[in-house]
């Protein structure tokens, strides 16, 4: 079993619509770690600085990274314990390249296909509202 761990800088929610403008990464880091959620095969963690702070005191290799390099290493993304990548989120290739199994997790989708309420908006990479498909998905998923 894969476990992906994102430690993320100090900020008031982690879907990326709090504030003036919505931040697209955000809200495709929230999807993907929403879809592994029933992943047998992919257990998937995000820290917030602000909500989780001990986590980061007690992940040796964070608070070392926090002390030599600052907060602007964050996000720190690690996989199995490993740090794959600081400052950034991973694309969805780096993803891949650690987590075989992320092909089926990614696929999936928030909304119940019966509705087909959702699509992929290309330009940010995220399930959005379909203005054509009618209403939006319930839930707290954070698609929509």
């Amino acid at each position: 079993m894969k476990k992906i761990e994102i430690f993320e800088p100090a900020m008031c929610c982690s879907t990326g619509v709090c504030g003036p403008s919505v931040d697209s990464e955000l809200l495709r880091i929230t999807n993907l770690m929403d879809s592994l959620k029933d992943n047998k095969e992919i257990k998937a963690f995000r820290y917030n600085l602000t909500s989780n702070p001990q986590v980061f005191v007690v992940n040796k290799t964070i608070l070392n990274l926090l002390q030599s390099k600052g907060n602007e290493i964050l996000p720190v993304t690690m996989v199995d314990g490993k740090v794959i990548k600081t400052g950034d989120y991973p694309t969805m290739s780096e993803f891949q390249a650690h987590c075989e199994t992320l092909d089926e997790a990614e696929s999936g989708s928030c909304c119940d296909t019966s509705e087909g309420c959702c699509v992929v908006d290309e330009e940010i990479g995220v399930e959005v509202e379909s203005k054509t498909k009618g209403p939006c998905c319930g839930g707290n998923t954070g698609c929509c």
